[in-house]
């Protein structure tokens, strides 16, 4: 490998460094975009089952929120309910929109970097081709060529296009990949935060009409409650 890169010349130093951050940011990716840590399967159901019978209390939430990006997005919505008994819907949706921005900058975080790398690696192997043509054009002499400067001219080329291409197809492939799974988990997380959207609104209109109090009276008693586990009862 050291003989290889001695013969590729100085352009393959960019595309070592290039080769080392887009592995780093893969192995990085692969473990961020784990589904237990963005979006686990189960959460929403969770979540729903707590808030059937009275919303949860702020440790409770602060824990969801710690639990995944999704239990952040969740958890701000229940938040949200809170400090706004009336159970104002268009508030709501704002909350889960905004939150959700969020959780998708955290999922596309270093995705642009691992983009830049697949485009940028074919560029740094035709740089280091055009330097290795200026080595093969500047062994040329009226007097004859000169075997061993045309044959680094040679190596420099090839062995940059060769690296260049080697590092920019596995780096496109993983960021393909990597949007695919963010885009699902952003489905994912639309259809959890529609799901308890709808469940809170409906709840506090339930509540309303079952005690014939106002929304805010009812949602406010509801908030102040401690959630009690079914195990204790």
């Amino acid at each position: 490998m050291f003989s290889i890169i001695q013969a590729a010349g100085w352009p393959i130093w960019p595309l070592l460094l290039c080769s080392v951050v887009a592995l780093a940011l893969i192995i990085e990716r692969f473990v961020s975009l784990r589904a237990s840590r963005v979006a686990p399967p189960s959460l929403i159901e969770e979540v729903l089952g707590v808030t059937q019978l009275q919303m949860p209390s702020p440790d409770v939430v602060n824990k969801l929120a710690e639990n995944s990006l999704l239990g952040q997005v969740l958890a701000s919505g229940l938040r949200a309910a809170q400090a706004d008994p009336r159970g104002n819907e268009p508030r709501l949706r704002q909350v889960f929109e905004l939150s959700g921005r969020h959780a998708i900058h955290q999922m596309e975080r270093y995705l642009n970097t691992l983009g830049t790398i697949a485009a940028a690696a074919p560029l740094l192997g035709l740089l280091g081709t055009v330097v290795g043509m200026i080595e093969i054009f500047g062994s040329q002499s009226p007097t004859g060529n000169n075997p061993a400067a045309l044959a680094h001219g040679i190596s420099i080329a090839l062995y940059n296009t060769a690296f260049g291409l080697i590092v920019a197809i596995p780096a496109l492939m993983f960021y393909r990949f990597f949007r695919g799974k963010v885009e699902s988990y952003v489905i994912d997380m639309e259809q959890a935060s529609e799901r308890l959207v709808t469940h809170l609104v409906n709840r506090a209109q339930s509540s309303a009409s079952s005690t014939g109090l106002p929304a805010s009276q009812v949602a406010a008693s509801a908030a102040a409650k401690p959630v009690v586990k079914a195990a204790t009862k």
